[in-house]
C-alpha cells in the first residue's frame, strides 16, 4: 500500500466522502502516529467517513507541534508513545497554544495508567487501539462534540477515585509515579540507558538518575537490574 512521510498533508478526500467535503460538513484531523503501516491505515479509515477528513500526518511530537500550528484541525489523534517520547508533553504543548483543540488519545497501553494523565494533560478521551473500529470512531465524534471518551469501566473508576480517599480502587505501583518518572520508566523498558534518556528528554543525566532512584523506591526495587527487569516486562506486556 502507499506509505506517507510523517508530516504529510493529505492530498484528497476518500470519493465517496466528496460532497460532504464540498459542503464544509467534514471535520478536519490530524493524526500522529509513530507506525508508518498504523498511521497510513488509521488516515484510510478516517478519510472513508463523510464527517470526518484528515488534514495533516506526523511521527514525532516535534513534527506533529508544527503540522497542527499550521494545519488548525479540529481534532488531534495521538499516541501515548511517539519514538520514544511522550505523547502527554505534546498534550501540554498544545493545550497552551490551541487551548480549544479537541484531542483523542489512541494507544495500546492501558486506560488504567494513561488515562487520567491524558486528561489532566489536556486530552478529552482516551480509546484503545484494540477497540473495534466503530468504537474509535464514536470517540473521535464524541470528542468532536466536546464530551470526554473513556471506556466504561475506566468512567467507573475515576468516578470512584473522585468520591474521595476512601474509593476502593487501588492504584498500581506504577500509578503512582509521576508523568515524568513513567517516561523515564517506558525508555528504560525500551532498552535506553541513562545518557540516551537524558538526550532525549532535554535533561540532565543526574536528573535522570534522580528518576530512576525515585522509580526504584516506589516500586520497591532494590537494584537498577531489577529496575530494568521491571521496565522491560511492563512495556513487553503494553501494559495490559
Amino acid at each position: 500500500g502507499r506509505r506517507f512521510a510523517a508530516n504529510h498533508v493529505w492530498p484528497q478526500p476518500a470519493p465517496m466522502a466528496a460532497e460532504a467535503l464540498a459542503t464544509g460538513m467534514r471535520r478536519r484531523v490530524f493524526l500522529v502516529e509513530d507506525h508508518p503501516v498504523t498511521r497510513e491505515g488509521l488516515a484510510q479509515l478516517v478519510n472513508a467517513q463523510p464527517d470526518l477528513q484528515v488534514c495533516g500526518l506526523a511521527g514525532s511530537a516535534p513534527e506533529a507541534l508544527d503540522g497542527i500550528l499550521r494545519c488548525r484541525p479540529d481534532l488531534a489523534v495521538i499516541d501515548i508513545l511517539l519514538g520514544g517520547t511522550s505523547g502527554l508533553e505534546l498534550i501540554k504543548g498544545l493545550r497552551s497554544q490551541l487551548p480549544q483543540l479537541a484531542v483523542l488519545v489512541l494507544s495500546t497501553y492501558s486506560e488504567s495508567v494513561y488515562a487520567e494523565r491524558a486528561l489532566r494533560a489536556g486530552a478529552r478521551g482516551y480509546a484503545m487501539k484494540q477497540a473495534p473500529t466503530q468504537e474509535v470512531l464514536e470517540a473521535m465524534r464524541r470528542v468532536l462534540r466536546g464530551e470526554v471518551h473513556l471506556s466504561e469501566s475506566m468512567s467507573s473508576r475515576v468516578l470512584s477515585r473522585l468520591r474521595g480517599p476512601r474509593s476502593s480502587v487501588a492504584m498500581t505501583e506504577e500509578e503512582q509515579l509521576t508523568d515524568r518518572e513513567l517516561e523515564v520508566f517506558q525508555m528504560l523498558g525500551q532498552g535506553l540507558g541513562t545518557r540516551e534518556i537524558a538526550r532525549h528528554l532535554h535533561l540532565s543525566v543526574s536528573t535522570v538518575e534522580t528518576h530512576r532512584a525515585h522509580i526504584k523506591e516506589k516500586l520497591g526495587l532494590r537494584s537498577g537490574m531489577e529496575l530494568v527487569r521491571r521496565a522491560v516486562t511492563w512495556v513487553d506486556r503494553g501494559v495490559k
